[in-house]
């Protein structure tokens, strides 16, 4: 089985080939990769290529797959799995096999399995761990960004306080004042999604973001007062002074999450924290250096905590499908730009520089990288980007089932 992928050779070194994968052994699983999104931590890894932690040392010798946020179809099931999986299933998994007790993760370290790939080879440890997870949904994008949520969920999952009697725990306080710094970008959107929708409720929470059009956008889709509904105060702010932000909370916050790897916007996360708040680093920096300002004072007095969160849990993974399951969170926020795998390379290494949020790569599809807002102009010379955008405004501008539906059909070769 021929299979076409953007392989890592090394530092800023992609090359989109076609290639023969190996004959599927019994115990794997072929899966045809219909979507993935583009992660920021990709592009990370191209920029360090060998040296990355998750990278193999041999990868110019023996390239490896990038992408790990794709959702994709079951095509051929080798007998030890003919009870469990079958032609068709909608499958996605957790990237990181932290059973293996390494760094090894699906979209950095393997060269037969990847998100930006036509096809790709299950291995039967991958199987035999439960990380192939079979999705009951109407559209494939969605379990292309179960991942990147799981890892928000995450975030709140791992931020801690201490209860009456001194004893720690996990997670958000309940009825207590979060703010996400830096928050309109494409994780800040599931992050407020979460906090107004996920299972332990905050009362207030503040979002912050420089991007006057990414502040807007967020404030649309997440209208304060539908969220008022729901017994929590939805605040928008493009402050940066940490009075002013406690101002609009009516206090100092519980939870802060950094949501961008600026000193700044940490030390004011540090600086609007309360009594046994907490601190969750969430945005990985490519300086392995990276540091800023933190106040001990604070933290021996004042109980102050610091947390930070990367990657997430089967588990994890699972409550986002239940919540999406459930219509509680819509991941579709995240995404701006749909493009096909020939625009895979470029908006990988040039992903920084492209405004917006998630960008889905359609992984057998060719197509430049086309912003959701430029459906309408393009349409006026393309029917089939006309009927695009109807099929998503009709779907409060967001990125839909049937406007996926209807883009596979007619965007194929």
């Amino acid at each position: 089985m021929k299979t076409k992928a953007v392989r890592l050779y090394g530092e800023n070194d992609l090359r989109l080939e076609e290639f023969e994968l190996p004959e599927l052994k019994n115990g794997e699983i072929l899966i045809k990769i219909i979507s993935d999104s583009v992660c920021m931590s990709t592009y990370k890894t191209v920029k360090q290529g060998a040296k990355h932690l998750r990278v193999p040392d041999n990868v110019a010798e023996k390239p490896v797959i990038i992408g790990h946020e794709f959702c994709a179809e079951v095509v051929e099931v080798t007998d030890k799995w003919k009870d469990q999986f079958h032609v068709g299933d909608k499958v996605a998994m957790p990237p990181v096999l932290s059973y293996l007790g390494g760094m090894q993760t699906v979209g950095y370290s393997f060269g037969e399995i990847g998100g930006v790939s036509t096809y790709s080879i299950v291995y039967e440890h991958i199987i035999e761990n439960g990380y192939l997870m079979k999705l009951d949904s109407d559209c494939f994008f969605k379990g292309s960004l179960i991942e990147p949520a799981s890892c928000v969920l995450r975030g709140y999952k791992g931020s801690m306080h201490l209860d009456t009697d001194g004893v720690p725990y996990t997670n958000l306080r309940s009825g207590g004042k979060v703010a996400i710094l830096a928050g309109c970008g494409p994780m800040g959107l599931v992050a407020i999604d979460l906090a107004i929708h996920g299972t332990v409720k905050p009362s207030v929470v503040v979002v912050t973001d420089l991007d006057e059009n990414r502040l807007a956008r967020a404030e649309e889709i997440f209208c304060p007062e539908k969220a008022a509904q729901d017994g929590i105060n939805l605040i928008f702010s493009n402050s940066t002074h940490a009075d002013e932000l406690i101002a609009l909370a009516g206090g100092e916050f519980d939870d802060v999450f950094v949501y961008a790897p600026v000193p700044a916007v940490v030390e004011l996360g540090d600086e609007i924290l309360g009594f046994d708040g907490c601190l969750n680093f969430f945005a990985g920096p490519l300086d392995q250096r990276f540091s800023a300002k933190f106040n001990f004072y604070n933290v021996h007095y004042k109980q102050h905590h610091v947390s930070g969160t990367s990657g997430s849990t089967i588990e994890d993974m699972q409550d986002i499908v239940r919540l999406i399951s459930q219509q509680k969170i819509d991941p579709a926020v995240m995404i701006t730009h749909i493009g096909g795998i020939d625009a895979a390379i470029d908006t990988t290494i040039h992903l920084p520089q492209i405004p917006g949020g998630k960008k889905l790569i359609y992984t057998h599809i060719n197509l430049p990288l086309t912003a959701i807002a430029d459906f309408a102009a393009l349409g006026e010379t393309d029917d089939r980007f006309k009927a695009l955008d109807t099929l998503v405004k009709e779907g409060n501008g967001l990125w839909n089932a049937r406007a996926e539906k209807y883009f596979l059909e007619n965007f194929g070769g």
